[in-house]
């Protein structure tokens, strides 16, 4: 007996074939049946008709940082609302694990870190998570049973170094000893199922006192000791974030990456490829790094968005701006002090200089605040201005649109909520974006869901890029775009029997309605541990999502089953070899 038919759903399989008619039939978390509509005969326990809704793989992001989120939100959301069912985390160069059993403190500086340079609650990492392992096994095995989503995660370089050289990992170079202590923590912990090795050398990654995090002291020759330690184990990869990932490589950066990936033998993937038609010379850089990959015999892939995802800034909090050189140490300072500061024609000229400098690199984008439009405000002054853009208010006061932020934000004590318009939603750059899809490195993805929680919400691309391509620009079709969702990242990370709907295959399923599916606008709610804020987006027109079979989602609809696996390396995963 099947456990569940699915009748008449228009099948987008993850291959890019044209789409067809079928029922599918579900048993023990498998696809079982996959046959003409009405022509499934064994008795099911449970049927639904989905005329006219599309059946596609449940989606897999790439790029998440649900490490901490998993225990007080074991759905995953908001990605599981958006039919995500596999998601990769541990990026970036940052995990919960492994911490060293004779520093209890090393769990509090983890904490501080993960909130400075992923912009997580630090009221929910001390509150929501247990904080009861050690070992890189001990956290896997921590959140086995007990999430509804498949999840899957890499080994933070910051976590080894922390691990096997204490405080000295920022700044330090370590022992022959210490480098073979992170060697063997690496190894333990692909034994145990670690997909791999992420690290960062970005100058954007900052640990909760404000130095750079561990990862960024390491020299070449370190990471490519683990990179080769990474390349003795069976369905692992590499992730890792450089300064140029920003912008433009340099050749120094372009040479590392190219080493790294070819020395383990497995694919290493980055983010976040930006393509913006205003930089044209940026897209040909970034992927000399994977030209250059494949002739030494390794795979570089570029992770891109598909779609645009507002980040709100505040001058009063850190934010992106706080990471355009010159510009933390303004936005650093005492409110009063920063007041003061910013109220300075001088100090307001030279930040805008800098802003506008070479070195800012993509943070460019973010300093064009005639265009930044007001969000919540906080005072009678303000009364009236949100929604409003700055360039319309600072014609009506005779101000420079810079100088008339900062008297707004200022009247406010700097809580004002601003969201800068994207500088990149021009024709021209939506035909480089499909244009460079079409690249066989480059990979949909980057939504950093988990991370940065109060400032962007990048989890819907999935249902937003689907509803775009059906009913809006358009720029690829409803069975690419499926495949560019499932089969893509499904064959990059290695993962077996998911990603296509195949008799066989397990059962992670997204329906959805095609005139629908959609994501909602973001929303600040307050339901994460300590009642701390975070951005949310509610799904359109998703009817059903399943994880191995079991429903999880009903109509957008949390049902409270937890039936995901911690996907393991080897047993999981297989080899996606760099060599021919």
């Amino acid at each position: 007996m099947l456990d569940h038919l699915i009748k008449g759903a228009t099948v987008a399989d993850g291959t890019g074939a044209p789409s067809y008619a079928a029922d599918v039939g579900i048993r023990d978390g498998r696809i079982v049946a996959i046959a003409e509509p009405g022509t499934v005969t064994e008795p099911a326990r449970s049927a639904e008709d989905a005329t006219g809704l599309v059946l596609a793989p449940g989606f897999v992001d790439p790029h998440t940082h649900y490490d901490a989120q998993l225990f007080w939100d074991p759905y995953a959301t908001p990605s599981m609302n958006h039919g995500v069912t596999t998601i990769a985390g541990g990026n970036c160069g940052f995990t919960l694990a492994p911490l060293n059993p004779d520093r209890p403190a090393d769990a509090d500086y983890t904490r501080r870190m993960m909130s400075r340079v992923e912009g997580m609650s630090l009221v929910a990492l001390e509150r929501g998570a247990p904080w009861n392992w050690h070992g890189f096994g001990e956290y896997l095995d921590a959140l086995e049973g007990r999430i509804a989503v498949n999840a899957g995660f890499m080994v933070g370089h910051c976590a080894l170094r922390r691990h096997a050289m204490g405080e000295d990992a920022i700044g330090g170079q370590p022992t022959p000893a210490q480098l073979a202590e992170m060697e063997r923590l690496l190894h333990e912990a692909m034994d145990a199922g670690a997909w791999g090795l992420s690290t960062t050398q970005s100058s954007t990654h900052s640990d909760g006192d404000g130095q750079p995090v561990a990862s960024r002291h390491a020299r070449p020759e370190e990471l490519l000791a683990l990179s080769r330690a990474v390349g003795e184990h069976e369905g692992t990869q590499i992730e890792a974030i450089v300064a140029g990932c920003l912008d433009q490589f340099s050749d120094e950066e372009i040479d590392l990456l190219v080493e790294m990936s070819a020395a383990a033998g497995r694919p290493l993937n980055w983010n976040v490829l930006t393509i913006d038609a205003a930089v044209p010379e940026r897209i040909p850089r970034q992927l000399q790094a994977s030209e250059r990959a494949r002739k030494a015999g390794g795979r570089i892939v570029a992770l891109t968005m598909p779609i645009l995802t507002p980040m709100n800034m505040s001058l009063g909090t850190f934010c992106a701006l706080n990471l355009i050189p010159g510009w933390g140490d303004i936005l650093g300072l005492p409110i009063p002090e920063r007041i003061a500061k910013l109220r300075d024609p001088a100090v307001r000229a030279e930040l805008l200089r800098r802003a506008n400098s070479p070195e800012a690199g993509v943070f460019r984008r973010l300093t064009t605040f005639e265009r930044y439009v007001i969000g919540d405000t906080y005072s009678a002054a303000n009364a009236g201005l949100t929604g409003r853009v700055v360039r319309d208010i600072a014609a009506e006061r005779g101000q420079e649109a810079f100088h008339c932020l900062v008297e707004i934000c200022a009247a406010d004590g700097m809580r004002t909520v601003l969201w800068p318009m994207p500088t990149d939603n021009d024709p021209a750059s939506w035909e480089l974006r499909r244009q460079t899809w079409e690249h066989e490195d480059v990979l949909l993805g980057g939504s950093d869901a988990g991370a940065h929680l109060d400032r962007m919400c990048g989890a819907p691309y999935t249902t937003r890029f689907i509803g775009d391509c059906l009913r809006g620009r358009k720029l690829v079709g409803l069975e690419r775009a499926v495949r560019m969702l499932t089969d893509d990242p499904a064959r990059l990370l290695g993962l077996r029997e998911r990603g296509r709907i195949t008799e066989g295959y397990h059962a992670d399923l997204v329906l959805f309605d095609p005139d629908r599916i959609d994501a909602g606008q973001a929303r600040l709610v307050h339901d994460l541990p300590g009642d701390s804020p975070r951005l949310d987006s509610r799904a359109t027109g998703i009817v059903s999502v399943r994880v191995g079979g079991t429903e999880t989602i009903r109509d957008d609809e949390i049902t409270g089953a937890v039936p995901g696996r911690v996907l393991r390396s080897g047993r999981d995963t297989e080899t996606v070899s760099t060599r021919c």
